[in-house]
């Protein structure tokens, strides 16, 4: 695969400012669509989420419940409810309608970074300051898994699609021809500890770790053919994993500074990637 940084052609070439959506009184952490597109939320280190109409660009509601810095706000596949995680050590259940906290789990002792729903919207997979990975059932509230295999903060935690089920079923047996195929779900993992890890949220065990970032790990992902993990980090550099073969396949200079996230376009075959360079740079991949 050649991956390239691109200048795209359509209304965000321009870089130009479409709105500014004001409400926030403090740094903005972190912001998630729901899947119309209709609907925006955005956290912050003034302690509140913000719901945003994005048809007219108004807000339509403050959530105020937690007591510390606000650091991921993520809506649940079916639109209906959020997911935040803080630095009060806890993370929170938000009713979009109404705007009311419907739960809060407990159980990490330190900052909450990130939090992520299940592609069912059945778990949530929580990563944190001390060290550990946390997996609860939305239902109930229990913590089902505590994951310790970094050593130093966890930064992001991101499950993986279905598609990518059989790819990793398949690393695993590469290493291990014994092992018995794991129907999943898998979630990826990256660390201060400079490591990317893949966990089997069945089993609760580490199956895939990956190292070769010279800093902390930021973001990573799972590439849309499910074969790849895409990684950023401290160390300025854009990262492509065989994770079957545990290895690096490419490695990209992105940026003149800590590189912070990524993502996948979802309908195009382009990473974004975002620094403190104050720069987004897209990167086509074919």
């Amino acid at each position: 695969k050649q991956w390239y940084q691109r200048r795209v052609r359509g209304d965000y070439e321009s870089g130009d400012f479409e709105r500014t959506l004001k409400g926030h009184t403090d740094a903005v952490n972190d912001i998630s669509f729901d899947a119309s597109g209709k609907t925006l939320a955005s956290c912050s280190s003034d302690l509140t989420i913000r719901l945003w109409d994005f048809v007219g660009f108004e807000c339509m509601k403050t959530l105020h419940g937690h007591d510390h810095t606000v650091s991921s706000v993520q809506f649940v596949p079916t639109g209906d409810f959020i997911i935040s995680a803080s630095r009060d050590k806890s993370i929170k259940v938000w009713e979009v309608s109404t705007g009311y906290c419907t739960k809060t789990l407990v159980g990490h002792r330190e900052w909450v970074r990130v939090a992520t729903i299940s592609p069912d919207g059945k778990l949530i997979a929580s990563g944190s300051n001390d060290h550990t990975i946390r997996i609860w059932d939305i239902a109930t509230k229990d913590c089902k898994l505590e994951l310790r295999e970094h050593d130093h903060v966890v930064e992001c935690v991101a499950w993986a699609p279905e598609g990518c089920t059989p790819h990793i079923n398949e690393a695993i047996t590469t290493e291990n021809p014994k092992a018995a195929k794991s129907p999943g779900p898998f979630l990826v993992s990256g660390s201060r500890d400079k490591t990317i890890k893949v966990f089997d949220i069945t089993t609760g065990s580490c199956v895939i770790s990956l190292i070769g970032h010279d800093n902390w790990v930021r973001q990573a992902i799972f590439h849309p053919s499910g074969k790849f993990i895409v990684s950023c980090a401290d160390d300025k550099t854009l990262r492509v994993w065989d994770f079957k073969n545990r290895r690096c396949t490419k490695t990209i200079a992105a940026h003149e500074h800590f590189v912070t996230c990524l993502d996948f376009h979802k309908n195009a075959p382009y990473v974004i990637t975002g620094s403190v360079d104050q720069l987004c740079k897209i990167w086509e991949c074919r």
